[in-house]
């Protein structure tokens, strides 16, 4: 009874955490565009010192004061090599949140939480060449499936004016590409992190501890090639209001309520959230955004991408009943 308590709350917590976070930077970046915007790649780093603050916090939790700066010593100065290693997945994570803000930028959270799926397809093909996994029949076709509903959903409808027509296309376009290439980096560095934590002793707040460090790293020196102008003309946190620090609290606290909910739910309870929170996209971005207009073809391919989501961790799931 308990357990299964726990699993719809984890479903809620997937849904609304899922969904509050698209929303909210979607929001972020399309309300109030003729005052200064906040910089993206600003947020990104601040995203970064947050998650170190929460990682030091957790290490502090279970150590106390007084062992912290020993096993500082211990698990990151004494292991120069693997700390290094986390240099990786850093510098994959701060490229691919910078190309999230740009994707929420250029599309509508519904299209964008659609698409982004892909990042199962690019997953599993890394899984295939860097961990040697074999993938069943099953997750082959949920995989072509997937393929499909996000073509469905790309397919542009002309229904608009050419000059709205042309301007929507090549928002559409730059979104398209950033999301293909944050699919891309999140299949690697997934992958990438997974073979890191089976080799290593490291706690794992210490792993992310290190992660974040390397972040603010990457994302300063990607916010002075790209944005160094204009932090100088108006500061680092121009454009800053209470919207932009919840979509960097979101943002920071993702991975953690992830891999804590996720200790009570399974793949068939992730598929159902994620659907749900992409209906769920869909009514706000359409009543409350008003800057998304759901189409016959968004439908079927919506439909394509949550049947395939489902089939991937159904396949995961009768697998593991069989092993029992």
């Amino acid at each position: 009874m308990i357990s299964n308590k726990l699993k719809y709350i984890s479903l809620i917590v997937l849904i609304l955490q899922t969904t509050s976070t698209v929303l909210a930077l979607r929001y972020s970046r399309t309300a109030g565009k003729d005052g200064v915007q906040y910089l993206s790649s600003t947020a990104v780093v601040m995203t970064e010192v947050l998650k170190l603050l929460i990682s030091i916090i957790m290490v502090l939790i279970q150590g106390g004061i007084s062992g912290f700066f020993p096993s500082v010593k211990k698990e990151i100065i004494d292991e120069p090599r693997e700390t290094i290693k986390c240099a990786v997945p850093s510098g994959m994570y701060t490229i691919q949140n910078n190309l999230l803000f740009l994707a929420l930028s250029n599309l509508d959270a519904a299209t964008y939480q659609v698409t982004y799926q892909l990042k199962i397809l690019t997953t599993a093909v890394f899984s295939v060449l860097m961990l040697s996994k074999r993938l069943s029949v099953q997750k082959w076709v949920s995989l072509l499936i997937l393929m499909a509903g996000v073509i469905l959903v790309q397919w542009p409808t002309g229904t608009s004016s050419p000059e709205k027509d042309e301007l929507s296309s090549a928002n559409q376009v730059m979104g398209l590409i950033a999301v293909l290439c944050a699919c891309l980096t999140s299949g690697f560095t997934g992958v990438y992190s997974e073979i890191l934590l089976k080799g290593t002793h490291q706690s794992l707040p210490f792993r992310n501890m290190q992660i974040a460090f390397f972040g603010i790293l990457f994302g300063l020196v990607g916010v002075f090639l790209k944005d160094g102008e204009a932090i100088r003309e108006n500061g680092f946190l121009q454009g800053y209001n209470q919207m932009t620090w919840i979509v960097v609290t979101l943002q920071a606290v993702n991975g953690l309520i992830i891999a804590v909910v996720m200790k009570y739910a399974d793949n068939i309870i992730k598929g159902f959230a994620f659907s749900l929170s992409i209906i769920l996209s869909a009514i706000v971005s359409y009543v409350w955004l008003d800057d998304f207009t759901p189409t016959m073809l968004f439908f079927i391919g919506g439909s394509f991408v949550m049947l395939a989501t489902l089939l991937y961790g159904l396949e995961a799931k009768t697998t593991a009943k069989k092993r029992e």
